[in-house]
């Protein structure tokens, strides 16, 4: 398995380097089924889609929406879903099983310069430290994922007791009210939902949990089975040239592609304060911080080389 999945990535790779873009003008656009989540990690896919990014480089790509990134793989790997966006965990939970997924281009990268996913409590509520969260119910998009294992890493490693903390799965859109009602007693929430959140005035921030990882990390990216890599590799190419240029576009442009990521969140307008940073390229190295932690922490169980479930930087052009 080893050997023949090298074997493909190589000839993969040689054939992306070597396809040369057919003239815009003679393309018939090629169906793509994409899957992404509408925060501002996977925001790419709906900047490319809201620019008619996807349609210059000759691709017709319908993009759907799920809740978080342990719900895409599953649609990828059944066949619903052409490419989707997901974080790396829930890639190396697919690779545990034998899943083989394979990277076409990096979504956006954490930064505490600008933190979009952070920890809230109530402004009433007694918690100040990590040690407060001891028994405490903490709000996250999926259960034993990206956010359950930063909220548990910061715990730990802030002096509190991360195994008693217990988490409940509430859709990002919900987490507002959970918290309010008294439901959950905290949340880690992305952006555009965070400022949301904020700008509501019932909570405050605790923490920038995603600190933890490091100052400036890749929190996931595209990908595809390898059987839809091999047959459509000149697809993978035209998708990440358009994410690519939806990532300098979103860099330059915060607050317009902020309003874009709105509107396919359906939520209140409202000023997003903080903003992600998008990667044009990435190493299998990036994908590394985070399976490190999410086998300190449970959500796989071990730790493995990160360029064992994804391919090189040829994807990206």
């Amino acid at each position: 398995m080893r050997a023949t999945r090298s074997n493909f990535l190589a000839g993969t790779a040689a054939a992306l380097a070597a396809t040369a873009a057919p003239p815009l003008g003679a393309q018939t656009l090629t169906k793509v089924r994409a899957v992404g989540i509408p925060i501002d990690v996977s925001g790419t896919v709906y900047y490319a889609a809201d620019l008619g990014l996807f349609q210059k480089n000759g691709l017709d790509v319908e993009v759907t929406s799920m809740g978080s990134g342990a719900a895409v793989a599953p649609a990828v790997a059944g066949g619903t879903a052409d490419i989707g966006s997901s974080n790396f965990i829930s890639l190396a939970q697919g690779h545990e099983r034998g899943v083989p997924f394979l990277m076409v281009a990096p979504s956006g990268a954490y930064t505490s310069k600008s933190p979009s996913t952070q920890l809230l409590v109530l402004k009433t509520a007694p918690i100040k430290t990590a040690k407060d969260l001891t028994g405490k119910i903490v709000a996250v998009s999926s259960l034993n994922n990206i956010a359950q294992v930063t909220v548990s890493a910061w715990v730990d490693k802030n002096g509190g007791d991360y195994k008693s903390v217990k988490f409940a799965e509430v859709p990002y859109g919900q987490m507002g009210p959970a918290l309010s009602s008294g439901r959950v007693d905290a949340l880690e929430i992305a952006e555009p939902y965070l400022s949301g959140v904020l700008n509501g005035g019932d909570a405050r921030i605790l923490a920038a949990d995603g600190d933890i990882i490091g100052s400036t990390w890749v929190e996931g990216g595209y990908f595809c089975t390898i059987d839809y890599a091999k047959a459509h590799a000149d697809v993978l190419r035209k998708f990440a040239r358009s994410i690519a240029d939806a990532g300098r576009w979103a860099n330059a442009n915060a607050e317009a592609a902020a309003a874009i990521l709105l509107k396919f969140s359906k939520g209140e307008p409202h000023k997003v304060t903080y903003h992600i940073v998008y990667p044009e390229r990435f190493k299998p190295s990036d994908a590394q911080p985070l399976i490190d932690v999410a086998a300190k922490y449970g959500a796989l169980r071990a730790s493995f080389p990160s360029a064992d479930m994804m391919a090189t930087e040829a994807f990206v052009q």
